[in-house]
């Protein structure tokens, strides 16, 4: 999943982080309630450890590049941490600050992890919380939500202190607490999966539109080759020319006996990719080509070789002198 291409989901990011705030007030205004019947108590989860983990910070860019793009196309968002595209993509901005693309991912990628931060508070996961807002903070330390985010943490952890105090908790069970931290797990794979599902999914009806264009844009570009040839045909020059040498000659002058199709570029058929190619071929007398040139090819350098191939095996009638044409040779993957 490229960088460019995750920036335009911006209309869909929106309607997410809406979501996000909505719940984050929720759940602000309920540890305010807590606090004011509670005693003051310390808080239950220790100091954060820092954003991005020392290991991530010793990559080099291109590593962190390479992990990033990894990251995202297996889901890992924003856990497990030391692991993820939001901890690869800041260490990434601290060493390349004016990279557009790494600053547009990581704004694409923030409103995932504040509901994933919303819902850890919600299971009273303060670790995990504040180890995801501290990922919210270092992104973009002026972000509206951050503060009312650090005070619901603040007043969940102070609530959950005076239930333990007032009710007498019992400790949960090793059975239990493995259960529960498999529950956490599989909804956070659950909610990145999902996440990068929807990122897919508009990537998809992306690029089928930019390939519907290019269809549209080479059937016009073939149209108006078509038309520039039938205004520019004319009958052959009555000049003298030297036997050797080859002379330009109307298409329909040429009868084909043979023009095996080309073959099509594997790594061109499984993206998708479509185009053309304008060649130049010389035609000797015995029928066969003994010259070809690649004049005009889109996209550049993609089919070139492959029609060079095609073209060097076709055969014509035999002809009187050698004759120069030019043929298109379309590429369709469909």
């Amino acid at each position: 999943m490229s960088v460019a291409t995750i920036s335009k989901s911006s209309r869909w990011v929106a309607l997410l982080l809406m979501v996000a705030l909505a719940a984050c007030s929720k759940d602000e205004q309920t540890g305010t309630e807590a606090t004011t019947t509670a005693p003051a108590a310390a808080p239950v989860a220790a100091p954060p450890a820092p954003a991005v983990s020392a290991q991530v910070q010793a990559m080099s860019a291109e590593q962190l590049r390479e992990a990033a793009t990894k990251a995202l196309g297996e889901n890992r968002i924003y856990a497990p941490g030391g692991d993820n595209a939001m901890e690869y993509y800041l260490a990434l901005r601290d060493k390349l600050p004016s990279d557009p693309a790494v600053t547009s991912a990581l704004t694409d990628l923030m409103p995932y992890t504040l509901i994933a931060t919303e819902q850890s508070i919600g299971r009273e996961d303060f670790v995990e919380a504040q180890r995801l807002s501290a990922l919210l903070e270092k992104a973009d330390p002026k972000a509206p939500a951050l503060p009312r985010l650090k005070q619901t943490i603040a007043n969940a952890q102070l609530a959950v202190a005076a239930r333990a105090e007032t009710e007498k908790t019992k400790e949960v069970t090793a059975a239990e607490t493995k259960a529960l931290e498999e529950q956490r797990l599989a909804q956070q794979a659950e909610q990145q999966r999902a996440a990068a599902a929807a990122l897919a999914t508009q990537q998809q009806q992306e690029a089928a539109r930019a390939a519907e264009a290019e269809r549209v844009a080479a059937a016009q570009r073939e149209a108006a080759q078509r038309e520039a040839a039938a205004r520019t045909t004319a009958p052959a020059s009555t000049a003298a020319a030297a036997p050797a040498a080859a002379r330009p000659a109307s298409s329909t002058s040429l009868k084909v006996v043979s023009s095996p199709s080309p073959r099509y570029p594997p790594e061109a058929l499984r993206a998708g990719t479509a185009g053309e190619v304008l060649v130049e071929i010389t035609i000797g007398t015995d029928g066969s080509v003994t010259n070809a040139r690649v004049v005009r090819a889109t996209p550049p350098r993609v089919f070139d070789r492959e029609a060079l191939n095609a073209v060097r095996r076709w055969k014509f009638e035999p002809i009187d002198a050698p004759t120069t044409t030019r043929r298109t040779l379309a590429f369709n993957p469909g």
